[in-house]
C-alpha cells in the first residue's frame, strides 16, 4: 500500500490538509486534489467529479468539507490544468473532453485512494452537473461501494441498467436541463432492477443549488439538506 508524504498544503486546518497531486491512470499521469482528514486513519475514501467548469475552487472546497467530516477525497483535474468562468468556454471544454477517458481517470483515481495506507478499501463517488452524470457512468461500468448525484442528468436506460451501487441523486424542481419527468423514470428504473436508492428533488431550486459560488442559483436550505443527505449516504454506506 501506498503512503503519501504531504509537501507544503493547498489548504490546512486542525481537521484536514489538502495539496494537488498526480495519480497513475491508464500509461499517463491525472493531476488531482488530494484532502485527508487529520489523524492516522483508516478513513473511507471519495472521489469527486468536478462540474463543467473544471476543478475550481467550489469543488476543491467540498473535497476540504468532505475531509474535515472523515474521508480521503480526491478530484481529480479531467481538463488536465483547464478551467473556465464563463458558460460558452465552459460548453466548450465539456465538449471536448473524452467521456470514456474521463471514466477511466475516475475510476483509476479510486482505485489510487484504496492503495493508501490510511484508507478503508471503501470508495464512493460524487459529482456536480457533468460530474453527476460521470459519475453514474464510472458506477455502471467500475461498480463502488455508494454514489451521490448532484443534479447530473439521468443514465439513459441501457446504461442505468449496470449500475447495482447504491445512488442518492439530488435534484432541484426548477432544473430546466434536467426536468422531474426524467428523474422520477431513472427512480423508476434502478426501483424495478432492485438497485439501493433514494431520490429528493428540492422545492424551488435550480440547477446547480449547491454551488455557493454562483448566488444567482445558489439555494441554501436545499444546500444544506443535500449535504445532511451525502454524508449520511456515505457514512451509511462507506463507514466512518
Amino acid at each position: 500500500m501506498l503512503a503519501i508524504v504531504l509537501q507544503p498544503s493547498h489548504r490546512y486546518t486542525d481537521r484536514m490538509s489538502a495539496q494537488m497531486i498526480q495519480y497513475p491512470s491508464n500509461g499517463h499521469q491525472t493531476p488531482g486534489y488530494l484532502a485527508l482528514p487529520s489523524g492516522p486513519g483508516p478513513f473511507p475514501a471519495v472521489v469527486a467529479i468536478q462540474e463543467w467548469w473544471g476543478l475550481v475552487g467550489h469543488i476543491k472546497s467540498v473535497a476540504d468539507r468532505l475531509a474535515s467530516e472523515g474521508f480521503v477525497v480526491l478530484a481529480p483535474d479531467l481538463y488536465h490544468g483547464q478551467v473556465a468562468s464563463e458558460p460558452d468556454e465552459a460548453r466548450k471544454l465539456a465538449m471536448a473532453l473524452n467521456r470514456a477517458q474521463a471514466i477511466q481517470e475516475i475510476h483509476a483515481a479510486g482505485a489510487y485512494l484504496n492503495s493508501l495506507e490510511y484508507t478503508t478499501g471503501k470508495v464512493g463517488l460524487v459529482g456536480w452537473c457533468m460530474g453527476g452524470g460521470l459519475a453514474l457512468s464510472t458506477a455502471a461500468a467500475h461498480p463502488v461501494d455508494a454514489v451521490v448525484c448532484f443534479y447530473g442528468r439521468p443514465l439513459e436506460a441501457g446504461e442505468a441498467a449496470r449500475i447495482r451501487t447504491p445512488v442518492l441523486g439530488l435534484y432541484g424542481e426548477n432544473d430546466g436541463g434536467i426536468p422531474a419527468s426524467i428523474v422520477n423514470d431513472f427512480e423508476k428504473q434502478l426501483s424495478a432492477q432492485g438497485t439501493p436508492h433514494a431520490i429528493h428533488i428540492y422545492a424551488g431550486a435550480d440547477h446547480a443549488f449547491f454551488n455557493e459560488d454562483r448566488p444567482e442559483v445558489y439555494h441554501p436550505a436545499a444546500a444544506a439538506e443535500a449535504w445532511k443527505q451525502t454524508l449520511a449516504w456515505f457514512e451509511q454506506y462507506l463507514g466512518g
